[in-house]
């Protein structure tokens, strides 16, 4: 089997509500689809992620086409190293990644359906019957935040993930509204997205762990260098996710051996693969960490890769990263069980195990060519523009 195909899709698909951090700011998901064709007929897809700008991943992935189209797709892993040596994304690392990532999947999914099997039983098999999912959180009154705690323990939700960062008063009353929606059992883990100071975040855990009970807080502070998390965490008891620090697969390895937390929330786009994450779940393993899935905001083809992954991973932990609770649509024609509860089990058939609606592609291409990405810093860095225009 060869690729004898490459083709590109940017799409703009919607979220029902603005996905708010102390990082970001935003109303959907822009990505860049990847199609692959094969001399025997057979079709791969794979979903690119994109960080700051969609039209320079696409930009990277027409520019790996030479280096994809004619060779064999079980050949993935000799093809990233390829990209790396030959076409110098060595020196690109983080964008070559979300871009290849996307290729990569395509490639395993024409595996996939070459050999029948799906993407699990590729990796060593399941470890698992199933992947439990957390409730995301989106930010609002103290009434809002119990109505969205009391519909996720109606669904059966477990791990509730809620950003902070941004104003500790309103966090601290979100927290308050939430521990009493879940009940004492629920668990509670806030995202910091870095924004703390080590004092800020030696206080406000404290004070939150005691009185909340936190389950881990992710990235309380910067992680470069690896001292601020050391530091802090010989000052509270609250367990600790790593995510910024994996940039690229060297950095994921240092901080896996540094044992510098608890949980690893990591995917495929930050070290160029699904090999090359998979290996890492298993390095991470026997460092003693539990692995969650994370997610830049993603479509249906990402969260099946990633629910493949965490089937066969030996340390998946509960409650990974999802973004389909949110979606107002996808670009496939199933609808993916995490859009309606915590749980999804095996997925049995060959390659990704989820098709594609190519009309579906169609449209939301159209609305990305139209409207172009969905800023991150919407309604943030763009409000302080605004008023720095009417001075």
């Amino acid at each position: 089997m060869k690729v004898v195909k490459l083709e590109t899709f940017p799409v703009r698909v919607a979220y029902k509500h603005v996905e708010a951090s102390s990082l970001i700011n935003r109303g959907g998901i822009t990505d860049v689809l990847v199609k692959l064709t094969a001399d025997n007929g057979l079709v791969g897809w794979g979903e690119c992620t994109r960080a700051a700008d969609t039209a320079g991943i696409e930009t990277a992935v027409k520019n790996m086409a030479p280096l994809v189209v004619g060779r064999d797709p079980w050949d993935k892993e000799a093809i990233h190293r390829d990209l790396g040596i030959y076409a110098v994304w060595a020196f690109q690392p983080m964008t070559g990644n979300f871009a290849f990532a996307g290729i990569d999947m395509a490639l395993w999914d024409l595996c996939g359906k070459e050999c029948g099997q799906p993407l699990y039983r590729m990796l060593g098999g399941a470890m698992r019957e199933e992947v439990d999912y957390f409730y995301y959180m989106e930010w609002g009154t103290p009434a809002e935040i119990e109505r969205q705690g009391h519909d996720g323990v109606r669904r059966g939700y477990r791990a509730y993930y809620i950003k902070a960062g941004v104003d500790e008063r309103r966090e601290e009353e979100m927290l308050e509204a939430l521990r009493g929606a879940i009940g004492p059992t629920g668990k509670i883990r806030i995202d910091v997205n870095q924004a703390w100071t080590i004092p800020q975040a030696a206080r406000l855990l404290t004070r939150w762990h005691k009185i909340y009970d936190l389950d881990f807080v992710e990235a309380p502070v910067r992680i470069d260098p690896v001292e601020n998390m050391f530091d802090l965490r010989a000052r509270v008891d609250v367990a600790f996710c790593v995510n910024e620090g994996l940039w690229r697969e060297a950095d994921a390895y240092r901080i896996i051996k540094s044992r510098c937390g608890d949980y690893l929330c990591l995917s495929q786009y930050w070290v160029g693969s699904l090999g090359r994450w998979h290996a890492l779940n298993h390095t991470s393993h026997l460092e003693g960490w539990q692995m969650l899935k994370h997610t830049h905001g993603e479509l249906g083809l990402t969260a099946a890769a990633g629910q493949h992954v965490m089937l066969a991973a030996p340390n998946a932990a509960l409650g990974s990263q999802q973004t389909a609770q949110m979606m107002a649509d996808d670009i496939l024609t199933e609808r993916i069980p995490i859009i309606d509860g915590p749980s999804w089990g095996r997925i049995d058939k060959p390659g990704l195990g989820v098709t594609v609606d190519e009309d579906k592609v169609a449209r939301y291409h159209e609305a990305y060519r139209k409207l172009g990405d969905f800023p991150t810093y919407a309604g943030k860095v763009a409000s302080m523009a605004q008023k720095e225009s009417l001075r």
